[in-house]
């Protein structure tokens, strides 16, 4: 149906208010969706490090928010200028984008010149917020999907099957789309070349799965982490190696053609560097500071794996359903009142990928 943005919604949602937490749920009023936007009822949300880090980087100048960015859900009303979706589809919500500056026209939505504002910015373009009558800002990746409902421009929507588990789907987003993207799409890794993977998180472990996919010949997963090193192994890797060990370079001293760093540790992504082969590429996709690259080797800080989220997430789906990227095993789900105890366990690292039922 179509909706007026006179109208209002109260909707639940997760309220940071202090830096670090907890979150507190508390009702907000939404305005319905402009024209060429949706109103998502959201069934699920994944809980990403980038909402931790938010978190802990929290001020009194930021005010309260709304976290959340891998919301998956049901459409629930749409603006007037909407034709592609209509309520009761099934969607699953990816980063935001303006889909008109130059780089959005040329294909390229991770490169869009208002990426930061549209996705950290904590309102809309020009600067309006939909929660009304509130303190509280939202549009976080232009979601803010730790929350009953977000309101979503439509092209940051992805249509899914109704015959697929929907809340599993909503951590495909951001978190796996940025892991199996940096492999496929930033770093175009070749059949036969060797990936080094630092950090078997959510992000890590999916850009192991698709090393598999891409057809390397090792894959190797550095990590802290006993289990994950393990799990790492069961989806394809072919040498686990413990981050911590003094000798680290050393163990990889024969070279990689192609290097992941998730952890964002400058000191471990050094090490990282050190080992590329001539000529060999590195991702490094926690954001901060890069180390400086060897002569004849290149470093990315790649964004959201270089995905286009309304032809890859598709493509991971289908891989999913082959039995080729089973990002499933990473997954712990967690009632939305379990937010907060969700995102310690994910602090301790004793859950990958949390992902939260929340409708």
């Amino acid at each position: 149906m179509n909706q007026d943005s006179a109208d209002q919604h109260t909707i639940s949602a997760a309220v940071l208010r202090s830096r670090g937490g907890p979150l507190t749920i508390e009702s907000l009023l939404m305005e319905g969706p402009r024209g060429n936007e949706v109103l998502v009822r959201l069934v699920a949300s994944g809980i990403c490090h980038t909402d931790i880090d938010m978190m802990d980087g929290w001020d009194d100048t930021m005010g309260p928010i709304v976290l959340g960015h891998e919301g998956a859900g049901v459409v629930e009303a749409v603006g007037t200028k909407v034709e592609k979706f209509r309520s009761g589809d099934p969607v699953v919500v990816s980063y935001a984008f303006c889909g008109q500056c130059g780089q959005c026209r040329k294909g390229r939505p991770f490169d869009c010149l208002h990426f930061f504002e549209l996705n950290f910015g904590f309102r809309r373009l020009d600067g309006s917020n939909a929660l009304r009558s509130s303190d509280v800002r939202g549009h976080f990746f232009g979601q803010s999907s730790f929350a009953s409902h977000a309101l979503v421009a439509s092209r940051n929507l992805v249509p899914v099957s109704r015959a697929l588990p929907l809340a599993l789907l909503a951590p495909l987003g951001c978190g796996l789309q940025t892991g199996a993207g940096t492999i496929l799409h930033s770093l175009a890794v070749a059949p036969g070349e060797s990936v080094g993977i630092f950090g078997s998180g959510s992000v890590g472990l999916a850009a192991v799965m698709a090393a598999r996919i891409a057809g390397a010949s090792q894959i190797i997963a550095i990590d802290r982490q006993p289990a994950r090193l393990a799990l790492a192994r069961e989806l394809g890797a072919t040498c686990v190696l413990d981050s911590r060990q003094d000798d680290l370079a050393a163990q990889l001293a024969a070279g990689l053609d192609c290097l992941v760093d998730t952890t964002g540790d400058l000191e471990l992504g050094r090490v990282a560097a050190s080992v590329l082969k001539p000529r060999g590429r590195a991702a490094f996709v926690a954001g901060g500071a890069m180390p400086k690259p060897m002569a004849g080797r290149r470093h990315l800080s790649v964004i959201q794996g270089d995905a286009i989220p309304r032809l890859f997430i598709p493509e991971l789906i289908r891989l999913f359903q082959s039995g080729w990227f089973p990002f499933d095993r990473l997954v712990q789900f967690y009632d939305f009142r379990q937010i907060n105890q969700a995102i310690a366990d994910v602090r301790r690292g004793e859950t990958i990928k949390a992902v939260l039922r929340i409708g």
